[in-house]
């Protein structure tokens, strides 16, 4: 296991002042497993203030209450916590108190899964009292000790679990996958912060889609609108799937992007409600997106969602099953609306939406092809679809003497002309338009005379 140098630094400081240090938890199970840890944690025998006096003014106690110290160091922070051994919970999140001990084994012990119950010190040896590489090299995930107090004691580690088994590929233990379920009520009492911070960091896993089909109910405590998806059949010759299985085939289809991810896990939510039979059995979900739509804004509000991700999520919800003609003059106005960025999310959107469908209908990534390829050609030839690329601003039009709203009116209505071809975005074109229009008299209530 490849240490860093400023971690290594720090081991040795401790070592040298008298004390044990270790490399514990993800870095270790990372390391073990050939993957690049993203953060190094250690844990030592000193008390915080023992871990203060050793590093002096370059440590500071960042959480003393569970015996954590960060130590600054050239390469960048390194959290110091004194082994401990966690009191009683009672709320499903935290301890109500903590007891510091000179033992790594008692530490590890505390921890929530066998791959995160290993420490590694300077020298390389291995500390696994509960067989985490052993179940690493095996693939599964297994809870130190009794699952049941385990994830009675912090809920939330219901959904780390989860997310581990997407993340690592790790198949969850009989025992400790019925401890999910039976325990899954505790996620009520976890802040949503918390859920969303877990939540997001499963959806992007190689394993989400086998996750969140294995425990749909788990995921239905906090979001329950998920349910009446599960089963739902659609008595439709384009769909193969129940609702819940195409949505978790569409989401296996778009790349590992939480952004993506969550758009197609919510793309459909709002089937169930909108479900109608026609008069030869047919099934259908008359205005979908939109419930949909309304169900996702709703459902990323409560986990407490930032704006920017949700209104993304959201937008993608509400255009998934909009048809785009495959025309330069379509193209540019799906650009103007939504952008580069997401017009694009949008095409992989559909492309995954239509691969969850029943194979007979993939042939309709042959015209999603062909809206990629507009999309770069317009791109390329440096289309115009927002005001910032347009030729002319608002100083451009105060100086033609508009004035008031009847700048920012005339600006809209010149990007929608550049937009759908009527005007070229040349600037002499545009401010010619805007003198002729006020010279009529603003014909057609385009303008406003001042």
């Amino acid at each position: 296991m490849d240490i860093p140098e400023n971690v290594q630094a720090v081991l040795k400081t401790l070592e040298a002042a008298g004390h044990e240090a270790w490399c514990v938890g993800g870095c270790v199970r990372d390391a073990l497993s050939g993957r690049r840890p993203e953060d190094w944690d250690v844990a030592a025998s000193a008390r915080p203030e023992e871990t203060l006096a050793v590093f002096g003014s370059r440590a500071e106690p960042t959480g003393l209450k569970h015996g954590t110290v960060t130590v600054k160091t050239p390469g960048g922070p390194v959290e110091v916590t004194t082994y401990r051994v966690d009191g009683a919970y009672r709320d499903h999140r935290r301890p109500e108190s903590v007891t510091f001990t000179r033992s790594i084994g008692e530490d590890l012990a505390r921890r929530d899964f066998t791959v995160n119950a290993m420490a590694r010190n300077l020298r390389g040896e291995l500390r696994d009292p509960f067989g985490g590489r052993e179940d690493l090299r095996r693939g599964i995930l297994r809870c130190v000790g009794d699952p049941d107090r385990r994830f009675q004691e912090d809920a939330l580690r219901i959904l780390r679990g989860l997310r581990f088994a997407a993340a690592l590929g790790l198949e969850i233990e009989p025992g400790t996958a019925a401890a999910v379920r039976r325990n899954r009520e505790g996620l009520r009492d976890i802040a949503a912060e918390r859920i969303q911070v877990e939540f997001f960091k499963l959806l992007p896993g190689k394993g989400a889609a086998a996750v969140l089909r294995g425990y749909p109910e788990v995921f239905g405590v906090f979001w329950p609108e998920l349910l009446p998806m599960v089963g739902f059949g659609q008595r439709n010759r384009h769909h193969c799937y129940d609702v819940w299985e195409h949505t978790l085939h569409a989401l296996d289809a778009v790349p590992g992007d939480v952004v993506l991810r969550c758009a197609m896990l919510l793309h459909d939510v709002g089937k169930p409600a909108c479900f109608t039979l026609d008069e030869k059995g047919v099934g259908h979900f008359y205005g979908h997106p939109a419930v949909s739509r309304d169900l996702a804004d709703k459902m990323l509000r409560r986990l407490k969602c930032g704006t920017a991700f949700r209104e993304t999520v959201v937008r993608l919800v509400e255009w998934h099953d909009k048809d785009i003609p495959r025309t330069d003059k379509s193209i540019r106005r799906a650009l103007r609306i939504l952008g580069e960025a997401d017009l694009r999310r949008l095409i992989l959107v559909k492309r995954a939406d239509n691969l969850g469908q029943a194979p007979a209908y993939w042939d309709r990534q042959q015209e999603l092809d062909k809206a990629e390829e507009i999309l770069d050609r317009l791109l390329a030839g440096d289309a115009c679809f927002s005001l910032k690329q347009l030729a002319v601003n608002g100083r451009d039009l105060l100086a033609l003497g508009l004035f008031g709203p009847a700048v920012g009116k005339a600006l809209e209505d010149l990007l929608e002309k550049a937009v759908d071809g009527v005007l070229p975005n040349n600037r002499e074109a545009l401010l010619e338009h805007v003198r002729k229009n006020r010279e009529s008299g603003g014909e057609g209530g385009e303008y406003e005379r001042p």
